[in-house]
C-alpha cells in the first residue's frame, strides 16, 4: 500500500525512488549521528558531571576543582572559544544557502558544540574559575608536550588551530548558494581538524576523567563529520583546501 502523501498512479502523481529514498535516509544518517551522540554522552556524564566538584550520587566528591593554569582549565576555556566560532560559522552559512545536506549540517554542528560549549563554562563557573585567561591560548597544550598548538601563532581573529580569519569570515558572509557552501565546508574542515588536533592534545594529558570522556567524544564526532565534509566537497567538484585570501 502507498503511504499517504508519497502519490500513485491511480492520482497521476509519481511515485518515489526507492533507491533515492534510501540515499537520503543514509545521508541523513550520516549527519545526525554526531548530535545523537551528543544527547548520549550528556545523559552519560549525568548531573554530576554537570557539577564538576560537587557530590556525586554515593555522597562522595566527585571532582576535584583544578589550578586556574591547568591543562583542564586551558582545555575549558580554549575549546569553548573554538566551538563559539564554529557555532557562529553555521548561523551565516544557515541564512546563505537553501541547500538541505548543509543547513542540516549547519544545525548539527550548532545543537553539538552549544551544547558542549555550556558544559565547559558551566565547568569553569563550578570550579570558581574565570571564563577567559589573560594567558596565551594553547599555553596548556605545551605542558602535554604539543608544540603544533602551543605555538601557533594567532592571527586576524584566528586564535588557535583551524580558526577562521576576520577575513574569511567577512568573505563568508558576502557569499551565497553553492559558493557558499562551498567556503563553509572548507573552512569547518580545517575547523574541526583543529578542534581534533585540541582535543586529542587534553585526551592525552587529562587527569579529569569526565572533561576526557568530553574531549574524547569531541575527537569522534569531529573525525566523522570531517569525512562526511570530505565527501559532500567532494560531491561539488571543490577542493578541501582553503582559498588563500
Amino acid at each position: 500500500m502507498t503511504a499517504a502523501g508519497e502519490g500513485s498512479a491511480a492520482d497521476g502523481s509519481v511515485e518515489a525512488d526507492p533507491a533515492e529514498a534510501t540515499d537520503r535516509a543514509a545521508a541523513r544518517r550520516r549527519i545526525w549521528w554526531p548530535a545523537a551522540l551528543a544527547a548520549a554522552l550528556a545523559l552519560a556524564l549525568g548531573v554530576p558531571a554537570l557539577v564538576a566538584g560537587g557530590t556525586s550520587a554515593s555522597g562522595s566528591s566527585s571532582l576535584s576543582a583544578p589550578a586556574d593554569d591547568s591543562p583542564e582549565a586551558g582545555f575549558a576555556r580554549d575549546m569553548s572559544t573554538h566551538h563559539q566560532q564554529a557555532v557562529d560559522l553555521s548561523f551565516i552559512i544557515r541564512d546563505r544557502t537553501s541547500d538541505e545536506p548543509t543547513r542540516t549540517l549547519a544545525f548539527d554542528i550548532i545543537n553539538t558544540q552549544a551544547n558542549q560549549r555550556g558544559m565547559m563554562m558551566g565547568w569553569l563557573d563550578q570550579w570558581g574559575l574565570t571564563q577567559h585567561s589573560p594567558a596565551k591560548p594553547m599555553t596548556w597544550m605545551a605542558m602535554g608536550g604539543h608544540g603544533h598548538g602551543a605555538d601557533y601563532q594567532a592571527h586576524d581573529g584566528s586564535l588557535m588551530p583551524g580558526m577562521a580569519t576576520n577575513t574569511q569570515l567577512a568573505k563568508l558572509r558576502s557569499l551565497n548558494g553553492r559558493d557558499a557552501e562551498v567556503f563553509y565546508l572548507q573552512l569547518m574542515l580545517e575547523h574541526h581538524k583543529g578542534g581534533v588536533e585540541m582535543a586529542q592534545g587534553y585526551v592525552d594529558m587529562a587527569r579529569n576523567e569526565v572533561e576526557k570522556r568530553l574531549a574524547q567524544s569531541m575527537v569522534a564526532g569531529q573525525t566523522s563529520e570531517i569525512g562526511l565534509i570530505t565527501d559532500m566537497l567532494k560531491d561539488r567538484g571543490a577542493a578541501p583546501g582553503v582559498p588563500a585570501s
